[in-house]
């Protein structure tokens, strides 16, 4: 039996400066998924002991754009667990400086799975779901799961031409 493991929550803070922002002073969404991922990866690989590599990113909402000069809460926490892989949420809030009301910016699921000594995947403890809040962000996450599975069943599939 795999041992249970709570899922703890990862907070870092970004500061958002004009080399981040498009012409329209709006953050970059590469450059924010870039530090989605990074969150994600560092809350994977502390609940599992391991190195992470990133499998794929589900449902993706940009919510309302980041600003230059926007403060950046980015939060991530393990909300799935597989055998080998995980799902970490990760949401940002931003804040406008002088104005201090936060704003949800954008949140996305992310998959990770664990490698052990030779790069392979490995088994990572299962999830303790030790709230009513963590039961239902783990049915949200089960249903990402499940409909990242059909996409891509959907992609592999060859069409009635026999081409992809």
């Amino acid at each position: 039996m795999r041992p249970t493991r709570a899922a703890e929550t990862i907070t870092s803070w970004e500061l958002v400066f004009p080399n981040d922002a498009n012409t329209n002073g709006s953050m970059f969404g590469g450059r924010l998924m870039a530090l989605m991922d990074k969150a994600g990866g560092i809350a994977a690989s502390r609940f599992t002991g391991r190195p992470v590599v990133t499998a794929s990113t589900e449902a993706l909402h940009f919510l309302a754009p980041v600003k230059i000069g926007d403060r950046i809460e980015v939060r991530a926490r393990v909300v799935w667990t597989g055998t080998t892989s995980l799902i970490v949420l990760v949401e940002v809030v931003a804040e406008t400086p002088g104005d201090e009301s936060r704003r949800p910016c954008t949140t996305g699921h992310f998959t990770f799975v664990a490698l052990g000594t030779e790069g392979r995947p490995v088994e990572i403890p299962s999830l303790l779901l030790d709230s009513p809040a963590a039961r239902a962000e783990h049915r949200v996450a089960e249903i990402v799961k499940r409909k990242a599975l059909e996409r891509r069943e959907g992609i592999a599939a060859p069409d009635s031409s026999g081409g992809r």
